[in-house]
């Protein structure tokens, strides 16, 4: 589906949707439009009794009045249908990916040969499965065995495939996705009818979208407001009756008039666009390819005050690379080398291999028969922050400085000054530096270079223009930390971070009053996510990282919560901006049309018809038409957002109240007055 606001094919859903939105019971969820609603019918049927001689108004008047209302109604249906229409294409574009299939049912991970092939939809919670190359992947769960690269373009868009394995932090697949090679053990984590696509199909096409706190806010203001140009309306009937009786000059306001001037004073151009501006947000959202699991959370995405990013991936592009090795003491460079690839050889991940690759090039270190050396490796953890190898009675271990220098020292060992120096040295470049130790012994540091992404320290200085605060989130050590800080941007950052820190942090800045964000895909993630008020989690993360947030990221960015920031930013600019608008509009329709009305009663009123309106029909019909018109004039505003600018709460407020204040006043006097001239020249009225 293209991003065309009105693709033809949700044009006609729309159009069609229009009429079917005309059902009371549908009607009743929107109370300003309700107001409209109930006046059409009201005019509708003075136009049927007026075939009995029974008149309100002249029939080809009271006739139009009624079909510019229901046009008013259609029009507010057609706004809402319209955002709708993008979410249900959405919808169905990921229900084509959910497919009943056939899924083998292991009775245990030890034999994979042994299963039952079931139907996926009765799969539980908790029950094994098997997914080799090809098979579709039947339902939301963990990989508990295995590794394999799993399509996910039917979820995400792209179409290059992910690995998916066994522990780690992308170890959670998604039902609907397809195993491209190898093969997969998976426990499922999810009922029939309650999987992460049922989830998203349910959000993007709005069947479970709820008010947020700020829409039910707006929406009991529009009411009331509502509620009090009713009753003021509605004291018009008796007031001017009795008026022109006393008087005995003049007639009665017609009830056909009044319903009109109700329709024109209430908010019915925010009413009626309201629905429709919070069903765009969630759809843009959905187009970044991020799913928002409440309205909510989009619009505290727009109230954020504290942006808490990960470093590697967010800020940096990641994957660090080993770029030198500095030996300390007499050890030689190629001793320091051939220590740290051996220490590397099982590491997995992005660095490790790094540091293998730059042995192999600076020393032509390679073909190792481990066999012989009996190695037994040691794996990185967020405890001991280190990994190692151990072989015959040698213990080479390779982590954190604060790591090493504990087991140097653990072991009897001293820690040379020099090596610090070098660390400061290197952290003070804004590299990483993995300390090498051997038996006790410090053989030197390997250099990672860590590289800030181009244009993140401009983005951040346009949050903080906002107000936004960020701090970065790291693992490293103070001083690299504050050397990547600095060149960033950031406001702050946290070093050596843990998961109590996180929270900690989180906690701190909310007993502070601010509202917090945060990203994050493990399961050490989970605690802060869940604590957070905007929690994005990645989609390649785990099942409790996504359980945690309010956000799930199709894509895996990190920086994307910059992103949602800034479209939960826009949803609140833009129903703002609108809302200003509608106000600015009803004063001015009152200023324009009141002192005509009573023309009749009170010719004194003359002067303060500004427009010069030619009689009280005239005014009533350009005023109605100008009502109903502006609606589908904002429709596209409404979808598309209104402008995002990175400016203070203060300067948006003064720039709203500039153009959509000033413009709400002057547009309605401009467009009636030339809507009264069409009129009167084609000799309608």
């Amino acid at each position: 589906m293209n991003g065309n606001h009105f693709d033809k094919s949700i044009f006609q859903d729309a159009l069609s949707q229009s009429f079917v939105k005309l059902s009371p019971r549908v009607q009743l969820a929107n109370p300003v439009m309700l107001v409209v609603y109930i006046g059409a019918i009201f005019t509708t049927l003075l136009y049927i009794l007026s075939f009995f001689g029974i008149k309100d108004e002249d029939s080809w008047y009271t006739l139009a009045i009624t079909l510019i209302l229901w046009f008013t109604v259609l029009f507010a249906n057609f706004a809402e249908s319209i955002a709708e229409g993008r979410g249900r294409a959405q919808a169905a574009s990921l229900r084509s990916a959910k497919k009943d299939v056939k899924a083998k049912k292991l009775k245990s991970a030890d034999n994979i040969n042994e299963y039952t092939e079931v139907i996926s939809n009765t799969l539980k919670k908790g029950d094994l499965v098997f997914v080799s190359a090809g098979d579709q992947i039947p339902m939301d769960g963990e990989v508990i065995e295995g590794a394999a690269s799993v399509d996910e373009s039917a979820i995400t868009g792209e179409s290059a495939p992910v690995i998916r394995e066994s522990g780690g932090d992308r170890s959670a697949v998604t039902g609907g996705t397809t195993v491209v090679s190898d093969w997969l053990i998976i426990q499922v984590t999810a009922e029939a009818g309650e999987s992460f696509l049922d989830k998203m199909i349910a959000m993007v096409e709005g069947a479970s979208r709820k008010k947020t706190p700020n829409e039910i806010a707006l929406q009991i203001l529009l009411v009331t407001l509502t509620l009090v140009f009713l009753v003021v309306t509605a004291t018009l009937l008796p007031f001017s009756d009795f008026v022109s009786k006393l008087e005995g000059s003049g007639s009665a306001i017609s009830i056909t008039n009044v319903i009109a001037l109700l329709v024109c004073l209430a908010p019915t151009t925010i009413g009626a666009l309201l629905s429709s501006i919070g069903i765009a947000g969630m759809s843009r959202l959905n187009q970044a390819n991020v799913l928002a699991m409440s309205g909510r959370a989009i619009e505290a995405a727009g109230d954020v005050d504290v942006l808490l990013l990960d470093k590697t991936g967010t800020i940096t592009l990641g994957n660090r690379q080993a770029s030198e090795f500095i030996p300390v003491g007499n050890v030689t460079e190629r001793e320091l080398a051939d220590a740290a690839q051996l220490s590397s050889l099982a590491d997995e991940t992005a660095e490790g291999r790094s540091i293998v690759i730059l042995a192999k090039e600076k020393f032509d270190i390679r073909g190792r028969d481990l066999s012989e050396l009996y190695a037994s490796f040691i794996e990185f953890s967020a405890k001991t922050r280190m990994s190692g190898v151990d072989f015959v009675g040698n213990e080479i271990r390779k982590g954190a400085v604060d790591a090493i220098k504990d087991y140097v020292l653990e072991k009897g060992g001293e820690y040379p000054v020099e090596c610090d120096q070098v660390v400061e040295r290197v952290a003070g470049a804004g590299g990483t530096p993995l300390v090498v130790a051997q038996n006790g012994k410090v053989l030197g540091v390997i250099y990672l270079k860590d590289i800030v992404k181009n244009g993140v320290k401009e983005r951040f200085g346009d949050l903080r223009k906002m107000g936004i605060k960020t701090i970065m989130i790291t693992g490293d050590n103070p001083m690299t930390a504050a050397t990547i800080a600095a060149e960033s941007g950031v406001d702050d950052f946290l070093a050596e971070a843990t998961p109590e820190a996180k929270l900690a942090l989180i906690r701190d800045y909310q007993a502070k009053g601010y509202l917090v964000a945060m990203t994050g895909d493990g399961t050490n993630d989970a605690p802060a996510l869940a604590q957070a008020d905007v929690a994005v989690a990645m989609n390649t993360g785990t099942q409790a990282a996504k359980e945690a947030g309010n956000m799930v990221d199709l894509d895996s960015s990190p920086t994307k919560l910059i992103d949602i920031v800034r479209i939960g930013k826009q949803l609140l600019m833009t129903r703002g901006s609108l809302t200003t608008f509608s106000v600015a509009n009803d004063v001015a329709k009152y200023f324009a049309i009141i002192p005509v009305l009573f023309l009749g009663i009170f010719p004194e009123l003359t002067k303060l018809n500004i427009l010069g309106f030619t009689s009280t029909t005239s005014a009533i019909l350009s005023a109605i038409i100008y009502n109903a018109l502006i609606i589908v004039c904002l429709i596209p505003l409404a979808l598309k957002g209104v402008k995002y600018r990175e400016l203070p709460a203060g300067e948006l407020l003064k720039r709203n109240i500039l153009i959509y204040g000033l413009g709400g006043v002057i547009a309605p006097f401009l467009a009636i007055k030339l809507i009264d001239m069409i009129l009167t020249v084609s000799g309608l009225v």
